[in-house]
């Protein structure tokens, strides 16, 4: 008979490796479906486990957005203002573009997080070491909002994809006809600076763009 196999040990529950697999667990079934118990059930623990490492669902989301920011590479060494603020917001899209679900849970956290501040004060000092006031600072990220995080919200949602009853159409460009001539286009004219189509990256990209060089105008002055 052969020797017996020794069970592989698992891995002690850290509160890293409870907030890696919640948010594992997010970006696979979504926000709504996480729950402690399930969370508990995936690690192979009883859920009474989980609060030795955070103390309620509260802190687990709030520990869930540090993993998701902490992978938003950080700030060039000695470039410019304008390129390393570009290159985070860019960078932090794509990070949560990973992670779908961040954005709406980034939106309802009432207390920044340790590593949102620090995020948020690299920002903010690079802004500084490139000259800026603190009030155009001030302006400026007040301004950029929720494109700090990558995101930001749609005026209106796009529902070109589908056919369009003609009554509603018809009413539309009767009593609202410029917001039906924008939302019934199949796609922007072909000079547009933004391409083609409506696309989601080169409509956030070309908003950034026109902050940004509205920021370099106010500090040129």
């Amino acid at each position: 008979m052969g020797e017996p196999v020794e069970p592989v040990p698992r891995a002690p529950l850290s509160r890293d490796r409870v907030l890696r697999a919640a948010v594992a667990h997010a970006d696979r079934a979504g926000i709504d479906a996480l729950s402690m118990r399930k969370l508990a059930q995936e690690l192979g623990v009883v859920p009474m486990a989980l609060y030795k490492h955070v103390a309620n669902k509260e802190e687990l989301l709030d520990g869930m957005i540090d993993v998701v920011v902490s992978e938003i590479d950080p700030p060039a060494a000695d470039a410019d203002w304008k390129p390393a603020i570009r290159q985070r917001i860019l960078c932090a899209r794509r990070v949560l573009l990973r992670h779908p679900w961040a954005s709406q849970v980034i939106e309802t956290r009432v207390t920044p997080t340790p590593a949102v501040l620090r995020y948020m004060d690299s920002m903010i000092g690079t802004l500084r070491r490139g000259g800026f006031s603190i009030d155009l600072t001030h302006h400026a990220m007040h301004a950029l909002g929720s494109r700090l995080w990558g995101f930001s919200q749609e005026v209106y949602n796009d529902t070109r994809g589908g056919p369009v009853d003609p009554a509603v159409q018809a009413a539309m460009l009767s009593r609202y006809p410029h917001v039906a001539e924008l939302a019934m286009a199949v796609s922007h004219e072909d000079s547009s600076i933004v391409g083609t189509g409506c696309d989601d990256q080169a409509e956030f990209e070309f908003a950034l763009d026109i902050l940004l060089d509205g920021f370099d105008r106010l500090h040129q002055r």
